[in-house]
């Protein structure tokens, strides 16, 4: 009887436990860049670099746009995989994070930190090198303010959303730079509204895992009596102030009376589940905020673009 039939049949097990561990190892990676964070600012670098672009699409650089973007995901992703290491105690303490790969064990510590070190490198030095200088100096801000800024006050006061916003609306602006390689009032209304847009969203994901925190020893909201009051502070006084900062972007434009509708109607919706989230406080009232502010910001910035268009 030959042989090699039987040990062929014998290895197909092992060659597909091996291709799956394989998978398993590429997908927890996959996972330590944060992939649903970087659909929001593939969408935010693009529209701060069209809206930095003149308005001729015939004369559309789609290469620089390109480069930008795989820059700034670089970056991102580095800084999800170094925040992931820096908070790896942490996130082993919450039902929400525990099964990430670092914190589930998955991955040596060791092999992480490389690993976002190594993104963070190559997207700076991408973006210096075909780009300009302004967007991988933003690029670099925003890491530095997100891991040693943002990062370590989340264990310390609940104002740290305040000091986060500020690298997660920094995507508008490295796109805005790179097109333009300058930062006009535009780049800072468009910079604006995503920095106001954080804060009902995060109270939102904050108000819904709040045990989760907690337990974990993270301050993202107040213990005691004042949490209720902190969570509509910050959800109703930015959507208050993101209702007239967002007509902005359409003046001077050809459509700006269209915009300026679309855009009120669109602000002042997301207003509506603000408030209702203010008035009840409840888990279903923050996954309806959560999902409008997810809706708004990918309609706001079509509205933006399309009158350029």
């Amino acid at each position: 009887m030959d042989a090699e039939p039987i040990v062929a049949a014998l290895d197909v097990p092992v060659l597909e436990r091996r291709r799956l561990v394989d998978y398993s190892v590429l997908s927890d990676y996959w996972a330590l860049t944060k992939p649903e964070v970087n659909f929001l600012i593939v969408i935010t670098t693009f529209a701060g670099f069209y809206l930095g672009c003149a308005p001729y699409l015939q004369d559309f650089p789609f290469l620089p746009l390109f480069n930008t973007v795989l820059g700034t995901l670089l970056v991102a992703s580095g800084a999800g995989t170094l925040n992931q290491y820096i908070e790896r105690r942490f996130d082993s303490q919450m039902r929400r994070t525990a099964r990430r790969p670092l914190a589930a064990g998955r991955l040596k510590p060791s092999a992480v930190l490389w690993f976002g070190l190594a993104l963070s490198a190559v997207g700076s030095i991408y973006l210096a090198l075909a780009v300009n200088v302004l967007a991988s100096l933003l690029a670099i801000f925003a890491l530095l303010s997100y891991l040693f800024c943002y990062t370590p006050l989340k264990r310390k006061t609940p104002l740290c959303t305040l000091v986060g916003a500020v690298p997660g609306a920094m995507p508008a602006l490295i796109g805005w730079a790179a097109s333009s390689g300058k930062l006009t009032f535009e780049a800072w209304t468009l910079f604006g509204v995503i920095f106001l847009w954080q804060f009902p969203h995060f109270m939102a994901i904050a108000w819904m895992y709040r045990d989760d925190y907690d337990r974990a020893g993270y301050l993202v909201l107040p213990r005691g009596a004042g949490q209720a009051r902190f969570a509509i502070l910050q959800t109703l006084l930015p959507l208050l102030i993101l209702v007239p900062l967002s007509l902005l972007p359409g003046l001077g434009t050809q459509l700006s009376i269209a915009y300026c509708i679309a855009a009120l109607l669109l602000t002042v919706g997301f207003f509506y589940y603000g408030a209702k989230f203010a008035l009840r406080r409840s888990p279903s009232a923050a996954r309806r905020l959560l999902a409008a502010s997810i809706i708004y910001l990918p309609l706001m910035f079509a509205l933006m673009v399309f009158p350029r268009a």
